[in-house]
């Protein structure tokens, strides 16, 4: 089951952090299951690591939810329940494996609830050099697209998203800006990447959004973060449904 296994000349924070990654995509993925117990015997043998390399990695594990000790028992994967699933390292993991449309599901859903409100609120306190932003990160959108630069245009969809939830004058939206963007990151690990057909009618509601925020029309940014965020659940929702329809090979 272990995968991560390597050298034992790695320095101990390069071990730390192959064998926290290498166990939060096991547990994420799904090879251990919940309950499980961790053989950490075996987990460190296969890593060739100290016990207090493992036991900092089990440590981080533990805070985002993902294991918890037991008195007499060791230590336990637990249930997506009780998953820190907010947290950029598991959006990370979720989004390299078989939770990645599941996820984005997940997290479209959420960020219609939050985002449309964010550009509400964004229109009437954004100052105008993020207003200026906005403006030159949807522009770089549709520059990027009509160049088939997938690289760009999602950083400057991260941007763009950012400054947005940034901008509401809520910390919280503000703080959700690290989750979006983690969110958005996991587009890297599409084969086909950024620039689709459903790229250009995407950048020209990215536009409009930058538009009504531009002229300080709070209704016309709710309506147009709304109809950004419905139209890419529903590209998803089409993709995810391509994808489990394709024969296995």
């Amino acid at each position: 089951m272990i995968t991560g296994a390597g050298p034992g000349s790695w320095r101990e924070r390069g071990l730390h952090a192959r064998v926290l990654n290498s166990l939060g995509q096991e547990i994420v993925d799904g090879r251990y299951a919940p309950g499980d117990i961790l053989n950490l015997d075996e987990i460190a043998a296969a890593f060739a690591v100290s016990r207090s390399v493992l036991r900092e990695a089990l440590r981080v594990l533990q805070s985002l939810g993902l294991v918890e000790p037991r008195q007499r028992v060791g230590t336990q994967v637990l249930p997506r329940e009780a998953w820190d699933l907010m947290n950029p390292q598991i959006i990370i993991w979720r989004g390299r494996g078989p939770e990645y449309f599941t996820q984005m599901r997940e997290m479209l859903e959420l960020r219609l609830g939050i985002e449309p409100v964010a550009a509400r609120l964004s229109a009437r306190l954004m100052t105008d050099a993020q207003l200026t932003a906005v403006a030159e990160a949807a522009a770089a959108m549709v520059a990027a697209d009509l160049a088939g630069d997938g690289r760009r245009f999602l950083e400057s969809d991260i941007a763009f998203h950012s400054l947005i939830l940034t901008g509401s004058g809520n910390s919280v939206m503000g703080h959700f800006a690290g989750t979006v963007a983690a969110l958005l990151r996991t587009r890297e690990e599409e084969k086909r990447f950024t620039i689709t057909e459903y790229t250009p009618p995407s950048a020209h509601r990215h536009n409009q959004l930058a538009v009504a925020l531009a002229g300080r029309d709070a209704d016309a940014a709710y309506r147009w973060s709304y109809a950004t965020i419905e139209a890419t659940l529903a590209e998803f929702m089409q993709e995810a449904g391509d994808a489990a329809s394709r024969p296995v090979v």
